[in-house]
């Protein structure tokens, strides 16, 4: 579904992205781990046209996207769970969902991924009249999770979905990301928590300044003692 082929991101001078090459196919969810730092957050930034790529191509379902903007990759079926959820603190839960869906133009469909995401978040249903800013951060990670799913996405990316989140949200979140894979949706996830998301995946990516120096299975992963040592709390 997704073929990343040797791509570079600079910003000025720095070198962030160093010719990194990786696939994500249909069904998985496959998780980039690293420090902070990494360049994890800009190889997402780079697949959503955020960020231009210096070199190499982006491909999505065999089409080229590496010079697409950010609304074109969009309205293929790309979304993404920005870092630090960044929803619209001014708007209720329901016109933030709403935002989610503004490349759908059948009021139909919209009416039924709303429906869909409240089955999947119910205590966004209950709040759906509150403002944004007035939600807990668990809770607001919960709607930028499900503004990303009001397109239908075939692709998700998402980007440190733990981060700053109380451990009880941790868990909760997680969940919620393991049972959309269950469902059948793609995911691209970049994690700081590596336990939890080699946990969660199926296949990993280790970044280290932005260079990709292992891959493999999570399971593989989460026993290499180098990963265990580096990312884990322990050899």
């Amino acid at each position: 579904m997704l073929e990343v082929r040797d791509i570079e991101v600079s910003y000025g001078e720095f070198l962030a992205v160093k010719g990194v090459r990786f696939t994500v196919n249909e069904g998985e969810l496959v998780t980039i781990i690293g420090a902070n730092g990494a360049g994890k957050s800009t190889i997402l930034r780079a697949i959503m046209g955020l960020v231009k790529c210096r070199k190499g191509e982006i491909l999505f379902n065999g089409k080229n996207i590496t010079e697409a903007y950010p609304h074109e990759r969009a309205r293929l079926g790309i979304s993404m769970v920005p870092e630090g959820r960044r929803i619209f603190p001014e708007l209720t839960v329901l016109e933030n969902l709403l935002m989610g869906a503004y490349l759908i133009d059948n009021r139909s469909m919209i009416q039924i991924n709303m429906e869909k995401v409240f089955e999947i978040f119910p205590v966004l249903k209950e709040r759906q009249h509150q403002m944004g800013k007035t939600l807990s951060g668990g809770e607001q990670q919960m709607l930028a999770i499900a503004r990303a799913l009001m397109s239908k996405p075939k692709l998700m990316l998402m980007d440190e979905v733990s981060l700053g989140l109380m451990p009880i949200y941790v868990e909760e979140t997680f969940n919620i990301v393991k049972g959309l894979h269950k469902q059948g949706v793609t995911i691209l996830l970049v994690e700081q928590n590596a336990r939890k998301a080699l946990q969660a995946a199926d296949r990993g990516y280790v970044l280290e300044t932005g260079e990709i120096v292992l891959s493999d299975t999570s399971k593989n992963l989460f026993e290499n003692p180098k990963v265990k040592k580096a990312y884990l709390g322990g050899a």
